[in-house]
């Protein structure tokens, strides 16, 4: 059941919310809380095991941090959903968080499935592999790994100790002779039958008691197996265990965690400044897989536990996640939720799952070195930031502004010979480069290669949505281009009425080298040109370099794509067996280009009506 608020009484002073009326229907029921301003849009969702208790207290509470006061003072309504339990809410609250991502939210970026390797054991000499995504094909997989990478190196890794073969099937169906990773020592060439299916399936076993942590017992197998060549004076096979044992333990001493057994995920939050990075360390059969970064969104004036209550159930619970979840957790904090999220998850994962903080022994050194991880990652993102501050302070005095610009946009124009104009539109913060904030626009109805037309379209277009509120307007709008580029940016915002917006063009410097840019500053066309030093020169740099990076990868995939479609297959009512006829007719496109109407008209199956459509779509201008 969904209940949703109109304006009552006994509001937040700041948002103009009149909560009084409203609290008094909420139930003593857990459920699901959203907060919406007055467009509608969600600023903020949230799980309550007592929903009347827990909303009550946003508007009772006079110790509220920033940010949260932020949030009320734009609260207009407030949506619950009434759930069964606790747990239920925790799933829908995420779900929605992962649905809606509310701006007050602290949001987890990186969603991306995680890699495999992949064992295919139905072949007779079965092979390792890359695998991402569903596991629809039978067989083992080992994993997940924290990124390719680690993928990549564990299966060179494999090959290099255990020469187990990685070639696809069609590769290997179709050889008689062994390939170069026989003669190189990184595969015992099955192809070709150079080794037994009993003599390579143990090798196999080998590779697969790695994967699961147990190294240990292979080097024990292999100690065995090289004495007892010794005994049998069988030298040769005696030193290829050798240098297998020596790879093994080399490969222990690079591991952190040693143990033989365990699937486990080790997960630390360091906050700072108002910014946080988890880290995350992938423990799998014993064996340390690596570790992934993250930085969630909107993390200002929240501690540790709130941040990681809020990304655990985000990292494993996700609407469309498969996330492996194993048996234990460790976090570097106590949540506030912690038996609920253990309860969750374990009815999830279908078995026990434990999640602890108070650790000790080699659980403690793995949360250690999470956070060591973690806080030197949040201290080079700080620096990184505070980096981008100064550039933004240096634009600011370059350009005698009175307040530091918080938004920037940057237009560029690409094409070839004016075939597929395609404008970008890059947007940039404090924070930096707002990627979901980008936009291209495909280019029609202009004369190809004028690039005017093609900035005031894609000026036209992108402004006019944001007077519509489809979006923020930025403190500067930069242009790649001279005084020409800018003129066309400042008529098009004042025929939208768009003030406030300073326009700065970026015209390339003689030889188009960098570092010789001239800026041409709006409507008082002040030309300004900065030395090769000016962080605020670096700034302007780096959004145009993105801006014609974006520019240019949305021309060539235009350009490829309509490169790889036929003119003819444009024109309406000229089905394949008529193209066929004209281009066998003709010999091509070129001879279909030369042909008059007349001429068209005379293969079989084309029309005077349809001649004349075909001669006006290759000649637009008679």
């Amino acid at each position: 059941m969904t209940f949703s608020s109109d304006q009552d009484q006994a509001a937040s002073r700041d948002s103009g919310f009149d909560s009084g009326g409203f609290l008094n229907t909420l139930p003593h029921k857990p459920g699901v809380y959203r907060m919406q301003d007055g467009n509608g849009t969600v600023l903020y969702v949230g799980k309550a095991r007592d929903l009347k208790n827990r909303v009550s207290s946003y508007f009772h509470n006079k110790d509220n941090n920033p940010k949260t006061r932020a949030m009320l003072s734009q609260v207009a309504s407030v949506q619950i959903t009434i759930t069964h339990t606790e747990g239920e809410a925790l799933l829908l609250e995420n779900n929605l968080i992962k649905e809606l991502k509310p701006r007050y939210n602290i949001l987890l970026r990186d969603d991306k499935s995680f890699p495999y390797i992949y064992l295919d054991d139905q072949h007779d000499f079965p092979r390792l592999s890359f695998h991402r995504g569903a596991k629809r094909p039978v067989g083992e997989y080992f994993g997940p790994f924290p990124s390719a990478g680690a993928v990549r190196e564990s299966l060179n890794l494999l090959q290099k100790v255990f020469r187990i073969r990685q070639c696809e099937d069609s590769f290997f169906n179709n050889r008689s002779r062994p390939c170069l990773q026989y003669q190189i020592k990184r595969c015992t060439a099955p192809c070709a039958g150079l080794i037994s299916k009993e003599e390579y399936r143990e090798d196999m076993r080998h590779a697969v008691m790695f994967l699961k942590g147990k190294s240990t017992v292979i080097i024990e197998e292999l100690v065995a197996n090289m004495e007892k060549a010794s005994q049998s004076l069988k030298y040769e096979e005696a030193a290829h265990y050798r240098d297998q044992i020596a790879s093994l333990k080399r490969v222990q001493e690079k591991q952190y965690v040693s143990s033989e057994h365990g699937d486990i995920d080790v997960i630390a939050c360091v906050a700072k400044n108002g910014v946080a990075c988890i880290q995350v360390f992938f423990i799998r059969d014993g064996r340390n897989l690596g570790n992934k970064f993250y930085y969630p969104k909107h993390t200002q004036d929240a501690a540790a536990p709130e941040i990681l209550n809020a990304f655990i159930p985000q990292y494993y619970l996700g609407q469309n996640s498969n996330r492996f979840i194993p048996p234990e957790i460790i976090v570097n904090a106590g949540l506030p939720d912690e038996k609920l999220l253990q309860q969750v998850l374990s009815e999830r994962a279908g078995n026990n799952v434990n999640l602890s903080h108070r650790v000790r022994g080699d659980r403690a050194r793995w949360i250690t070195m999470a956070e060591n991880n973690a806080s030197v990652a949040l201290d080079n993102q700080l620096a990184n930031q505070a980096s981008l501050l100064q550039r933004f302070e240096a634009l600011q005095d370059v350009l005698e502004l009175e307040n530091m610009p918080q938004r920037l946009e940057c237009f560029d124009v690409s094409h070839t010979m004016g075939e597929a104009t395609v404008a970008s539109c890059v947007v940039m913060e404090t924070q930096g480069l707002q990627k979901n904030d980008y936009r291209r626009f495909n280019i029609e109805g202009i004369i190809p290669g004028d690039d005017y037309a093609a900035m005031q379209q894609a000026l036209t277009r992108r402004y006019t949505r944001l007077r519509k509120g489809e979006g923020k307007l930025p403190d500067i709008l930069f242009i790649d281009g001279g005084k020409g580029q800018v003129a066309e940016a400042l008529t098009v915002l004042e025929e939208l009425q768009v003030t406030d917006v300073l326009v700065v063009g970026i015209a390339k410097g003689p030889e188009r080298k960098p570092g010789l840019e001239t800026l041409f500053v709006g409507s008082i066309n002040k030309a300004v040109t900065l030395p090769g030093d000016s962080p605020a020169l670096h700034l302007i740099q780096q959004i145009r370099d993105e801006a014609h990076r974006f520019a240019i990868t949305g021309h060539r995939q235009r350009r490829s794509k309509a490169r790889n479609v036929s003119v003819l297959e444009e024109i309406d009512g000229l089905g394949p067996k008529r193209r066929q006829a004209l281009l066998k007719q003709f010999g091509g496109l070129q001879g279909i280009q030369r042909a008059g109407i007349e001429d068209l008209a005379k293969v079989t199956g084309i029309s005077k009506a349809m001649a004349q459509k075909i001669y006006d779509t290759f000649h637009p201008d008679s």
